[in-house]
């Protein structure tokens, strides 16, 4: 039970989904309350050092995921025509909107050349430099954030439309291993 099957996801699936839901959410929230900070502010140097660093979590995890993808069994789709075809649009722009907010989060954070600290683990060298690079990157960031809390949002509510109208597994197979059938 800890791979996927036909019938549903595995505990590991299941494990990274709920981890990266919990992260991106925090990190909505913590990076919606950052942006407010002045430099005065005791949490003015901690909350971003958070931010950067679950903000390599997450690009770790959604990594992890990805090569979970590749070589694990997929569970078959419910639901019929446009729903499926919806489904697979929003689960790539799932991975597609938090790749770019890594990619951004990098290009802010090493704007002045520094490396990227990641919670004192990992550094990573600041590899590309233009004018207006911290401005144009944090807009983008910004951007992407709601569009992707937008999609989050999305995404839950027809897990429970799935589950409370359609009345089919969608949601329970995100929340244990299926029994196959």
């Amino acid at each position: 039970m800890w791979r996927n099957r036909a019938s549903g996801y595995g505990w590991i699936a299941i494990g990274i989904h709920w981890m990266m839901a919990v992260l991106i959410l925090g990190l909505f929230a913590l990076g919606l309350w950052m942006v407010e900070l002045n430099y005065y502010s005791q949490w003015y140097q901690v909350a971003p050092y958070w931010h950067k660093g679950l903000g390599g979590v997450v690009f770790a995890l959604l990594l992890l995921r990805l090569g979970i993808r590749l070589g694990d069994q997929q569970p078959s789709a419910l639901g019929k025509g446009a729903e499926v075809v919806l489904a697979k649009i929003v689960h790539l722009a799932l991975y597609l909107l938090p790749l770019g907010l890594v990619i951004s989060g990098y290009l802010i954070s090493t704007a002045d050349g520094r490396a990227l600290e990641l919670l004192g683990l990992v550094s990573i060298p600041s590899l590309v430099s233009f004018p207006g690079q911290e401005d144009t990157a944090g807009q983008i960031h910004g951007v992407l954030a709601w569009l992707l809390i937008a999609l989050v949002s999305a995404h839950a509510l027809a897990a429970i439309k799935h589950h409370l109208i359609n009345r089919n597994a969608t949601l329970l197979r995100m929340l244990r291993p299926q029994k196959e059938i």
